[in-house]
């Protein structure tokens, strides 16, 4: 059972998607009216594709009776992942996986560090994914050198013939990790081979089908919440929420107090200062890792040298920086910490 397949309650009649794996053997999947629950694996079964129609040939008196115009099947909107696949012990090979129901034009590349500075863009391949399929790519990756992979960068859009529902560009960046990568080992959907799996979509939905630029405002869906539905999303642990995107930073971060407050500090003291540049030094970090950048230059000043310290101190300690050093002497002296992140 993966995400996106189409599976059906035992012991009531809703249908739904499935939508995310939790904890303690329970699924989400999301039902017709847009509405996710939590429900135990063992009380969902698969719904196969031509279940409907065999039922429906073996009844003598299908063809008698008055058929009410038949539901719209529910789609699978989520299942775009990137896999990595063992040739042997030493090689992989990349995979792009569409586990939906929607085609999905993409473009696939690589982004690394440019001679000059900067980055430099590598295109991979293009084409278009048919629903419930995949598309394997030449270029083998050595485990060897994972720590110089590059940063895989994914653009696609979502495509289905007669009406739907237009939905959001995917344009997502992939860093694999060690502390993550290895961890992340399953079966490939559509596949059906043991690899390393990141999903790209999860952040996505139909909800978020209105493009920010559309003159169409965005239509709230109504949803019907019943008692037992209301129990169990109140039971839902907090720690399952979904995840949070983030927005890729600038190469270069200017933490000077006159580049975070332009209108001024205010009625700002000292130790207000300094904690906002340290709060905008830990977000930005925390973002150029999430994004998936290989490094990042802060620019803080020589001063009294307390923020440049703190920084050092705080850099010194992050599980994910592979190292940092002063950078841009030539033209801020001391006053710029380069940071290569892991």
């Amino acid at each position: 059972m993966n995400i996106g397949d189409k599976v059906r309650l035992l012991r009531a009649k809703e249908q739904g998607v499935v939508s995310r794996f939790l904890p303690n053997g329970m699924i989400e999947i999301e039902i017709e009216d847009g509405f996710r629950v939590p429900v135990m694996r063992s009380e969902l079964v698969p719904v196969s594709p031509l279940e409907a129609e065999r039922l429906l040939k073996n009844n003598p008196y299908a063809a008698q009776k008055t058929v009410a115009p038949a539901t719209p099947s529910i789609l699978a909107n989520q299942g775009v992942y990137l896999a990595f696949v063992a040739v042997n012990d030493r090689e992989y090979t990349l995979h792009l996986i569409n586990n939906t129901d929607w085609e999905f034009p993409y473009v696939v590349g690589e982004e690394s560090a440019a001679p000059g500075g900067g980055t430099q863009f590598r295109g991979l391949q293009s084409g278009v994914l048919k629903a419930r399929s995949q598309q394997k790519f030449n270029d083998h990756y050595l485990h060897a050198s994972f720590e110089g992979w590059p940063t895989f960068v994914v653009q696609g859009l979502w495509f289905r013939a007669g009406k739907s529902s237009l939905r959001q560009p995917l344009v997502k960046r992939f860093k694999a990790r060690t502390a993550t990568f290895f961890k992340s080992k399953t079966t490939v959907p559509v596949l059906n081979q043991p690899g390393f799996l990141t999903q790209l979509d999860a952040d996505t939905s139909e909800s978020d089908a209105t493009l920010p630029n559309s003159n169409r405002p965005v239509q709230p869906k109504s949803v019907t919440l019943r008692p037992d539905e209301l129990k169990a999303e109140m039971l839902r642990s907090k720690s399952d929420q979904e995840p949070v995107s983030v927005d890729r930073p600038s190469a270069v971060v200017d933490l000077h107090v006159e580049a975070l407050l332009p209108n001024g500090v205010g009625n700002r003291s000292p130790a207000d200062l300094l904690k906002l540049q340290l709060t905008t030094f830990e977000r930005t970090l925390e973002n150029a890792i999430a994004s998936g950048m290989n490094d990042i230059t802060f620019i803080h000043g020589v001063g009294s040298g307390a923020l440049r310290t703190e920084l050092h101190k705080r850099l010194g300690q992050h599980s994910n920086v592979k190292f940092f050093e002063d950078a841009q002497k030539q033209k801020f002296g001391y006053g710029a910490t380069k940071v290569t992140i892991r």
